[in-house]
């Protein structure tokens, strides 16, 4: 009889928890419905993207926003000039206090541009010594009669340096064997452009531009007679820049 009795004491306390419960519920859902506030369920909740599905939408769109063509404006030329040196836009001007002190005489914008198509055609006609070892071996291979330091009409070459080498020891011995064998010299300011003019992709610090090619087998007589001028015309114009030189 006792069991029975705690047994149904306890179903009571049961229903009595179940019942408050249930009141409670219903307070709550009352109070929502007077302040204006709907219960979202769980299905209607929107699915919050995980951190990498974005990081992965963001780098696609990057790619697609790179992907495309960027058209820069065309500036507006202001002569002729400027319009025929197509390679103008890619020099780097390059301060005067960066290059060597014994830099003269120095070419300016318009003498480089002269100076660098002289170098392209000795390139292609194979004239062209590059570097401190080629332009020594061949410096030293000229022959004068005549005192240094003069002025000859027709040089075996014309060495051009870069004045933009540091250490500047690797070429300041140069410019005094030129001028022991007659060979009149002339700087401008960067060797990535002395090195572009020259066919190859590494800055030069030096350049000679012979007068005769190693070998006259398959020249053409047009071409050779071409070059010869341009070759006396860059003579004339480096003993004209050196002529005010003091040594």
């Amino acid at each position: 009889m006792a069991k029975d009795r705690s047994d149904k004491k306890d179903k009571k306390e049961e229903k009595r928890d179940k019942s408050e419960k249930k009141d409670r519920k219903d307070k709550k859902e009352k109070r929502a419905d007077q302040e204006g506030v709907a219960k979202v369920s769980k299905k209607d909740k929107t699915k919050v993207p995980k951190t990498k599905e974005v990081t992965d939408a963001l780098l696609a769109h990057l790619e697609e926003a790179s992907a495309k063509p960027v058209v820069a404006p065309t500036p507006a030329v202001a002569h002729d000039d400027a319009a025929e040196d197509k390679d103008a836009h890619k020099r780097i001007v390059i301060p005067k206090e960066a290059l060597v002190p014994f830099a003269h005489p120095l070419a300016d914008d318009k003498q480089t541009k002269k100076l660098l198509k002289t170098v392209k055609k000795a390139a292609k006609h194979k004239t062209l010594k590059r570097g401190v070892k080629e332009v020594v071996k061949a410096v030293r291979k000229t022959t004068t009669d005549q005192p240094s330091s003069s002025v000859v009409a027709s040089p075996s070459g014309v060495v051009i340096f870069a004045a933009d080498i540091s250490p500047y020891d690797v070429i300041s011995h140069i410019p005094v064997l030129c001028e022991d064998h007659n060979i009149p010299y002339i700087y401008i300011t960067s060797r990535a452009d002395l090195g572009a003019a020259g066919n190859t992709k590494r800055p030069t610090s030096v350049t000679m531009v012979q007068r005769d090619p190693p070998s006259k087998k398959g020249t053409k007589g047009e071409d050779e007679a071409e070059y010869q001028q341009a070759y006396a015309e860059l003579v004339k114009f480096v003993q004209k820049a050196g002529s005010g030189v003091k040594i």
